[in-house]
């Protein structure tokens, strides 16, 4: 019996390595990629009128220097739509002020109202994408707690220009604003979601950074789609994929958003946003958690197979010993990767973020563990709360706001897409 165990264990561990080395290979490659897009940003010059459009609630963390930032894009022929829930939203101030500043760029701000059939995100995009002008040849989504760079907008919506490409997408890169468990948890977490977008396997959207062409916007009937639901990024993916149209991965649309999250904050946001993948885009989510059990299993096993070793000599300690060494320095190999694209994304924050990326590093397990606590946890229930708003979401992404839980005077600076 204590042979079956063991080969048992030795297979799981075998696996779980294996899976760690495929996930290495796509770091490194995702590196690779990211460098090469990086490296000529001027070369990309396309032409016509591009809306920005930038829905806002409450206070984000630098939410003043996240909106300067968006008229600041080097592109020649654009405008920017602020949209909000209510006119006595705190946000109306800073972009009223943002607006006084740069009367250069063509800008508008749009109180959608309460939402009462959609996620008020997604009401509010509605909202801004109601009454387009006739020049309007692409669109750009952005949200407030990101801080895109000055080439961002030109440069994601230029690859639009290839042909076949249905949207062009970034992500985002956690920047901490003070060193706490918490913080560097998330940061890992997102960094390791990021290494997963490449050249050739990009299937999804993340609402807070992409483009569209306007044409295409319109032909998959994406703003009516987006009426009772709660994911405007899902949602835009599931449709791009019905009509068989890819989503690019751009580099240089990857934007830094701060970020300052108390654990039970920092716990609910990751559970929310598995929560929403697992009626949107079930088939992903079931496969990211079995990947994440998987990994767990063959660490708790490492842990039970020691245990033995002391315990009953069996199996023999250097077996779970060489195989937890194993997984381990293939995960702190795959930190180091995607750390060294700092220099890429963020040169100037490689100083500041010292501690979080070698927390990134060293602290492998650690981070694993507490994921895939998230992601068990978003097997159960149906109840998300988003920026003080509760709602139930039922399958296939349907939902039903349930009420207000809390005053959004101030917000956490994460979003829930």
């Amino acid at each position: 019996m204590d042979s079956v165990w063991v080969a048992a264990y030795l297979g799981l561990a075998a696996v779980a390595t294996g899976l760690s080395l495929l996930v290495a290979l796509q770091t490194w490659e995702h590196r690779r990629y990211a460098r090469s897009c990086m490296r000529r940003l001027d070369r990309h010059q396309p032409q016509g009128r591009a809306a920005l459009i930038a829905p806002c609630k409450g206070i984000d963390l630098d939410l003043e220097e996240n909106l300067r930032a968006l008229f600041r894009q080097d592109y020649h022929d654009y405008e920017v739509t602020f949209v909000v829930e209510s006119a006595d939203d705190p946000a109306c101030e800073v972009i009223r002020r943002m607006m006084a500043e740069h009367p250069a760029v063509a800008a508008r701000l749009v109180v959608a109202g309460r939402a009462t059939e959609s996620g008020q995100k997604v009401h509010n995009l509605r909202a801004a994408t109601a009454d387009l002008s006739a020049e309007i040849a692409y669109l750009a989504f952005v949200d407030s707690d990101a801080r895109p760079r000055p080439e961002w907008l030109r440069v994601i919506i230029a690859r639009l220009d290839r042909p076949g490409i249905g949207a062009t997408t970034g992500y985002r890169w956690f920047i901490p604003q003070r060193p706490s468990l918490a913080n560097y948890l998330l940061y890992s977490i997102n960094c390791g979601v990021t290494m997963l977008l490449g050249l050739r396997n990009q299937h999804w959207v993340w609402g807070g950074s992409w483009a569209i062409r306007r044409e295409v916007f319109e032909a998959i009937a994406l703003r009516e789609a987006w009426q009772g639901t709660l994911s405007d990024d899902l949602m835009a993916s599931r449709l791009l994929a019905r009509a068989g149209l890819p989503t690019r991965f751009e580099p240089v649309a990857v934007v830094a958003s701060p970020v300052d999250q108390p654990w039970r904050q920092t716990f609910a946001f990751l559970r929310r946003q598995y929560l929403v993948g697992r009626f949107y885009v079930p088939k992903w989510w079931a496969l990211g958690l079995c990947g994440c059990t998987l990994t767990c299993l063959a660490w708790l096993g490492s842990l039970a197979a020691m245990l033995g070793s002391v315990l009953c000599n069996s199996p023999p300690w250097w077996l779970p010993l060489s195989a937890c060494t194993a997984l381990y320095l293939v995960g702190a190999f795959r930190g180091a990767v995607r750390q060294t694209l700092l220099r890429t994304y963020f040169p100037q924050q490689e100083s500041a973020l010292r501690q979080a990326r070698r927390f990134d590093i060293w602290a492998g397990p650690l981070v694993t563990l507490v994921n895939w606590v998230a992601m068990l946890s978003s097997m159960f229930g149906r109840h998300i709360r988003w920026r003080g708003l509760v709602y139930r979401l039922f399958p296939g992404g349907q939902l039903r706001r349930l009420g207000t839980v809390l005053p959004c005077t101030s917000c956490s600076g994460i979003r829930g897409s």
